[in-house]
């Protein structure tokens, strides 16, 4: 007997009116199969089904199938079959299932260890970490088994909402935020752009404490980067030596906001407008963040001519690996996203042909006629995309980036009250005049002449269970992959001596304000360190 996908009618003995089941597969050897009761009213766990999703016969109108309970029946417990469902529904059935027991998956694992009670010295203190609830799983099975592996309806979503949350035209996913700073720079070296092209042997201002990447693409294109030293206690660029950076050959500035707190946009942005030059802001520590431009309130980001996101893990939110590039020019736009993909031409989305309604009839390079424009090729690219099961976790995590802000903030002013009157010891962070910061960590730079050593405090720290990071690679140019450009001297240039930058190198570390620490777990870090000074 074939009962997969039938609706059918149970015998029912008692004399009450009958019962209807959709039979979701067929008899086992113990001639018992599984069925879900139809029932007039909606519940948590139920679907819809219509006269659309059958195959044959007929249902009344108002049903739903209640996925709360499987039942097993046996094949004499049917008194007959009145319709035939769509294989297709099946799938939806089967696919709310998976959801459902993704979500009590979700309560009995994951849940406890979110709300496990913090024990001082035994819970570690992380400096980061995935915030996440049921709705991000709900997303990533509904995506997972769509199986549309490339980038898709998630992605598209997800450009289109981040761009309204962030507050620009264009935004595009990529798969890392070293990806978007990646394409960011190689945008601005596109032919198409003229006499602002950005070309090998052009120089581009930025900063050598920060993390490698927003550097790194300008570097391996064979611009000269020109750094510039930090001011405390911001962490940010130096913007009273921006005219002696300048050169005839400057054609760009690209800077990060130092651990969510914004550089000086306005003296930054206004020096890049006087000499014509690019200005790509590294927003990947800093999304949520919003600094006082020209009289109005405006995300990080958005001020400069192209913002970059990271979606790793300990950022602001996460989809596992993703990035971001944005901008507020289609022209920019139309670049970047054939940077993105391959280097082509054309803007057909994955799995499209023709959109532009001419594929056969380009002539473009030394090409002949009528090339395929899927294969024709602008510029020098790369894939950079991601998948649409990452890009699903990112729709979910967009509605909670409002909280995750407004918790990274409350978390850093705990930590800043809690550490007020330790000035002798440390130099405390500051937010940047005009700005609101979206904090990613807090900054501690030991103050000279201090009896403590930074590792000393930092071991004393770890020991205790809270995780601590250093201002990424410090002085970059210290670093081996600078060995052969320093010892050559050339490739490269700087702006004074980069004292600050230096200190940060041997005196700074950090320790993080994601949503997920507890006020516990912060008491516990001012309670350290206090004691650790002596006070």
């Amino acid at each position: 007997m074939q009962t997969r996908a039938k609706i059918l009618v149970q015998k029912n003995n008692s004399g009450s009116s009958q019962s209807y089941v959709i039979a979701t597969t067929d008899p086992d050897s113990n001639s018992e199969f599984e069925v879900y009761h139809l029932k007039t009213n909606q519940t948590e766990n139920s679907v819809t089904i219509g006269s659309n999703d059958l195959q044959s016969g007929t249902i009344d109108s108002g049903m739903y199938v209640d996925l709360s309970r499987t039942v097993y029946l046996k094949t004499d417990s049917i008194s007959s079959e009145v319709a035939s469902v769509k294989e297709e529904y099946l799938g939806i059935i089967f696919k709310e299932l998976a959801i459902k027991y993704s979500k009590q998956h979700y309560r009995a694992v994951h849940l406890p260890k979110q709300t496990a009670e913090f024990v001082p010295g035994v819970s570690r203190v992380t400096y980061a970490g995935r915030v996440f609830d049921e709705d991000e799983i709900t997303n990533l099975i509904d995506s997972s088994l769509e199986f549309w592996l490339t980038t898709g309806r998630y992605a598209d979503e997800f450009e289109r909402g981040f761009a309204r949350l962030i507050g620009v035209k264009n935004a595009i996913l990529v798969n890392s935020g070293s990806s978007a700073n990646l394409v960011a720079f190689n945008t601005i070296t596109s032919p198409s752009l003229k006499d602002r092209q950005f070309k090998k042997g052009d120089e581009l201002i930025t900063v050598a404490a920060g993390f490698p990447t927003t550097v790194v693409p300008a570097i391996q294109y064979g611009a000269i980067p020109v750094f510039l030293d930090i001011t405390f206690p911001t962490y940010n660029v130096d913007v009273s030596r921006l005219e002696e950076a300048l050169s005839p050959k400057t054609k760009a500035v690209m800077i990060a906001h130092t651990l969510g707190n914004p550089f000086d946009l306005q003296a930054v942005k206004d020096f890049c407008i006087k000499h014509n030059l690019w200005l790509i802001e590294d927003n990947c520590d800093a999304l949520g963040s919003r600094y006082f431009y020209n009289g109005e309130w405006k995300n990080t980001g958005t001020i400069g001519d192209i913002g970059t996101s990271s979606f790793y893990p300990p950022h602001h939110m996460t989809m596992g690996e993703g990035g971001a590039v944005y901008m507020h020019s289609s022209r920019l736009k139309k670049v970047a996203e054939s940077i993105r993909d391959w280097g082509r031409d054309c803007w057909c989305p994955s799995g499209k042909d023709n959109t532009c309604g001419k594929r056969f009839n380009w002539e473009l390079g030394e090409l002949p006629d009528g090339y395929d424009h899927k294969y024709i090729y602008s510029h020098f690219g790369y894939n950079l995309k991601v998948t649409d099961m990452q890009a699903a976790i990112g729709c979910a995590q967009l509605k909670k980036v409002p909280s995750f802000v407004a918790a990274r903030a409350k978390n850093w002013n705990t930590l800043r009250k809690g550490l007020d009157d330790l000035s002798e010891f440390f130099i405390l962070p500051e937010p940047t005049p005009n700005s609101e910061p979206s904090w990613f960590g807090f900054l501690l730079t030991i103050q000279d002449g201090v009896k403590f050593k930074r590792r000393e405090i930092v071991d004393y720290l770890e020991a205790a269970g809270i995780q601590t990071r250093m201002l990424f690679a410090g002085n970059f140019l210290r670093h081996p992959a600078f060995d052969e450009m320093r010892k050559e001297k050339t490739g490269y240039r700087v702006i004074g001596n980069l004292e600050n930058t230096d200190k940060v190198m041997n005196d700074t570390f950090w320790l993080g304000v994601y949503p997920g620490m507890k006020p516990e777990m912060l008491d516990f870090i001012i309670q350290k360190i206090r004691t650790f000074v002596g006070k």
